[in-house]
């Protein structure tokens, strides 16, 4: 197939996905073609399949090796090109840094083994079937059980830290970003037969569902626990704006956790906690009219006083966050189909991928180091990855735009 057949399917393809407004449709066609020429000229960059690309600083590229939690992302990415596409060249550059990541299959010192091979393994083996993918899969699941605890029924998402204000310790914290792993044991349960995934990853959503979320179902990112007792020792923030704050990105992590939870186990309380996460979002009255939120929904308002070394006047703008737009998009498509006023959910992640097609979040071809996304933020607290393309808003961009479908 050559480059401008490439182009055209690609058009052909969105074309096709939904009735949507003509203008809708011609941002969504002009967002799968940027997202062909980036990632096409981000692999003519990266040639090394051990290097995985993350962010920019100072604009230029930033890679990871095998040493983080943001590996899978790229692979995945590859693998929703091949899927949107059917172009071989994708399914051979996946395959590449896909298998380059097979040695994490035995990692247990942290929870995101599970961002880490699903994001990768998991679409690696729904479109080739692959059996040695699934055999992957399988032991990367076994790994992440060993961070399981049934005094807490959790898994363990960090081991133990310090929290970012430098006083409190956190000596068994799980972190909302927890519920995303799960994915991994559900996928294990169904081709091993063995409940020992099921039991461990309903018990942490059940868990979570009971100890996250506050009545208005605005999401902590971290709980402490006592290990011995599974009592509740510290409810915080680490990338938030303070405690007490909503998030945007942990937000998005819950609203997307607990849907796929649902869809995995068809329990209605975990449908419910979708649900009521993804009110929160929708009814929010700071949520900007596009759609994309800030990277807080409290930060910088009254009543919230962080712990860290926050200057307002650093942040005349408050900066937005598209990977929290990206997840949630990709979330709220499959919970419209759970649900009777789905038509909500919908309609509110077409307006999202309307607004990140758009100029002022779709980069530019040939700039934004080839990422496709601007304007996301890793953690502001930590002075780290602010307004900058991040791999995982990609990610979950081009898997809502293959949803659309």
């Amino acid at each position: 197939m050559n480059r401008t057949l490439s182009l055209i399917s690609l058009a052909v393809v969105v074309l096709s996905l939904c009735a949507c407004r003509p203008s809708m449709k011609d941002r969504l066609a002009q967002s799968l073609a940027r997202a062909d020429q980036q990632l096409s000229a981000q692999l003519e960059t990266v040639t090394d399949s051990t290097q995985f690309p993350r962010t920019t600083k100072d604009g230029r590229l930033v890679t990871t090796r095998r040493n983080d939690w943001t590996e899978g992302f790229y692979p995945g990415c590859l693998w929703y090109m091949y899927e949107l596409t059917g172009e071989e060249k994708w399914k051979q550059a996946a395959t590449r840094w896909t298998e380059a990541l097979e040695p994490l299959k035995t990692l247990t010192n942290h929870h995101d083994i599970g961002f880490l091979m699903y994001c990768s393994f998991g679409n690696a083996y729904r479109l080739t079937g692959n059996e040695h993918y699934k055999e992957v899969l399988v032991e990367a699941a076994r790994s992440l059980c060993t961070r399981f605890n049934p005094h807490t029924g959790c898994i363990e998402s960090w081991n133990y830290r310090k929290a970012w204000n430098g006083k409190d310790e956190w000596f068994y914290p799980v972190i909302i970003d927890n519920m995303m792993n799960l994915e991994l044991l559900y996928f294990a349960a169904k081709v091993t037969g063995d409940t020992l995934f099921t039991h461990v990853a309903n018990t942490h959503a059940a868990t979570t569902a009971r100890n996250h979320f506050r009545p208005d179902y605005s999401c902590y990112h971290v709980v402490d626990y006592d290990e011995q007792t599974g009592a509740v020792l510290h409810r915080a923030t680490c990338q938030g704006f303070t405690d007490n704050s909503a998030w945007a990105r942990g937000q998005a992590w819950a609203i997307y956790g607990f849907t796929m939870a649902y869809r995995e186990t068809g329990r209605k309380d975990f449908l419910d906690v979708a649900v009521r996460a993804a009110d929160f979002w929708l009814n929010h009255p700071r949520l900007p009219e596009d759609g994309i939120p800030y990277w807080d929904f409290n930060a910088g308002e009254e009543g919230y006083a962080p712990d860290w070394d926050y200057d307002p006047h650093d942040y005349p703008v408050i900066p937005r966050d598209a990977s929290a737009a990206a997840i949630t998009a990709s979330a709220f498509l499959e919970l419209a189909d759970y649900v009777p006023a789905g038509k909500k959910y919908r309609t509110e992640a077409e307006h999202i991928l309307n607004s990140l097609s758009s100029p002022e979040y779709l980069a530019e071809a040939g700039t934004n180091a080839n990422f496709i996304l601007k304007h996301s933020v890793g953690s502001i607290p930590h002075g780290s990855e602010i307004d900058v393309p991040l791999v995982y808003a990609d990610y979950y961009f081009l898997e809502a735009l293959t949803r659309m479908r």
